[in-house]
């Protein structure tokens, strides 16, 4: 059996499919273990719009971004996504289009060889087939190994999981009761034009920005923090800078908006923000003492979010 071949998991205890003679757990399920505990803290750095990939895969509900690849896969069509029906880490669509998506079931320490993985495994797949590819072996491509790093990343928010149905296959009844199911649970999202990587939420009760920002976690807790002392680190009156939380090696800042504003209103007072959030990160002189009450209060103030 060829280093290339997918080996599927049987059990421990059970011969390997590769024909080694050894236990599945002694030969590639040990594999597949230590693949497993790698740990990436930036996962999607190196990819176009890496600040999106951790978007989609943690803040948005229903979105799909175009994704070029290189080498011999250039010519496939591939459409990332959030989340895919019952969670499935791919499918191939008749026309042999492949939907790559960001929310399953199952991670490792470094989603984007897991995705690398589930991408290599539905470039082999058959047209109009779901694709689970199983353990990750440690040789298995990053995405980072497939993906075109000079393409863009244009993310469509979507109100609703239609996305989901073919456009060759008649949807059965099943597959549409299960689309209505998920639409019922949407949480409305928006991507702002403004900025990059940050998205309107609207989750009934209030209204929220979460912005997936590129900087280091140090510096930019700093720049908030000097942005706070100031009085400076709303997106407008009424508004009020939550805290943060991590995703994906970045720091993602959360504000509550005043009730009823919309993602067009929050536009141009994102794009303000953003402009005095660049100052304040370049800004290398020590923080004073507010500053630093503030940066404090910053880095002990996790947000939860749902």
């Amino acid at each position: 059996m060829s280093a290339t071949t997918e080996i599927p998991a049987v059990g421990p205890r059970q011969p390997c499919p590769c024909g080694s003679g050894k236990r599945y757990k002694a030969c590639h399920g040990k594999r597949a273990r230590e693949a497993e505990r790698q740990y990436i803290a930036r996962p999607f750095a190196g990819l176009p719009g890496e600040c999106d990939w951790v978007a989609m895969r943690e803040i948005v509900s229903a979105a799909t971004a175009p994704l070029r690849l290189t080498g011999d896969a250039a010519d496939r069509t591939v459409v990332v996504c959030t989340l895919l029906p019952g969670a499935l880490p791919a499918l191939v669509r008749q026309n042999g289009e492949i939907m790559l998506a960001l929310q399953t079931v199952t991670s490792t320490g470094d989603p984007a060889a897991d995705l690398g993985h589930t991408l290599a495994a539905a470039l082999d797949a058959e047209p109009g087939s779901t694709v689970n590819p199983g353990p990750r072996p440690a040789d298995a491509p990053r995405l980072q190994d497939l993906v075109d790093a000079d393409a863009e990343f244009p993310v469509t928010v979507h109100d609703g999981f239609d996305y989901w149905l073919d456009p060759e296959s008649d949807a059965g009844s099943e597959a549409r009761a299960a689309l209505e199911e998920a639409n019922s649970a949407i949480v409305p999202a928006a991507r702002l034009t403004s900025v990059s990587a940050a998205y309107w939420c609207s989750l009934g009760d209030r209204d929220q920005v979460r912005w997936v920002l590129p900087y280091d976690e140090e510096p930019l807790l700093d720049g908030l923090a000097r942005l706070h002392a100031a009085g400076a680190d709303t997106l407008g009156e009424g508004t009020r800078l939550l805290g943060t939380f991590r995703a994906s090696g970045l720091l993602v800042p959360v504000w509550d908006l005043v009730d009823g504003t919309t993602a067009d209103e929050v536009e141009e007072p994102a794009a303000t923000f953003a402009a005095r959030l660049t100052d304040a990160v370049a800004d290398k002189t020590p923080l004073d003492h507010d500053q630093r009450r503030a940066r404090a209060g910053l880095a002990n103030r996790q947000v939860t979010i749902r």
